[in-house]
């Protein structure tokens, strides 16, 4: 899988300096974030202090801009079903950097909105790359990848959080997503009312409890 989009690693966002990041990758595991359409990578790093400190974090830029600060992992179109080839594309970028990254140990997902489509729509790709995936307030997109059927039997750790009635994500979106999460992950699945299109406190605290169960 090849792809025309590149990350830029100059404007990713790690919790490590580049002195000491090939020694800390080493012996700790990685941890990245993904932000939804329309933000940017720093987005996402206050979360850093509130997850679990083993990761070395990495919060990465999408790489399609919108406008000044605005990025995008993928063009949008209809709401909530968006290009499979063009998510296979964003998700080709990610995979093409995480290869030159000097990680020992595992990788782990967390993407937000876009970011938890991405999260998944990686998994589908790549099963064996990654330990846990986080998804917050995402979905998983419409369509066939090439790992759906080897899923079906590794079912690797999948969080699903967000809010049943998120007034961003369509309502098919989430049905297609509640539907396929189960048979192809082994899923914890939370809801947090009235929290909107966003991250809760009490939902970190779910993050964490899952991290570091399945990363241990």
């Amino acid at each position: 899988m090849t792809s025309s989009l590149a990350l830029d690693p100059s404007v990713i966002v790690w919790s490590v300096p580049e002195s000491s990041r090939a020694a800390e990758l080493a012996t700790r595991p990685l941890l990245v974030l993904m932000h939804g359409r329309g933000s940017h990578e720093q987005d996402l790093v206050a979360l850093a202090p509130l997850l679990p400190p083993q990761f070395v974090i990495a919060a990465l830029r999408a790489p399609l801009e919108l406008a000044p600060g605005s990025y995008s992992w993928f063009s949008v179109g209809e709401p909530g079903l968006p290009s499979i080839a063009a998510a296979d594309s964003a998700v080709a970028a990610l995979l093409a950097w995480l290869d030159s990254v000097p990680v020992a140990t595992s990788v782990s997902l967390l993407g937000f909105s876009q970011g938890g489509a991405m999260a998944i729509h990686a998994l589908r790709h790549d099963p064996r790359r990654f330990a846990a995936i986080v998804n917050l307030a995402g979905f998983a997109i419409a369509g066939d990848a090439p790992a759906d059927g080897a899923l079906e039997t590794q079912r690797p750790p999948v969080f699903w959080g967000s809010d049943p009635a998120d007034p961003v994500i369509p309502a098919g979106a989430i049905a297609r997503t509640a539907q396929w999460l189960p048979s192809h992950s082994t899923l914890t699945r939370r809801h947090y009312d009235g929290i909107g299109h966003s991250i809760s406190r009490e939902e970190l605290t779910d993050v964490n409890e899952f991290l570091r169960a399945s990363t241990a």
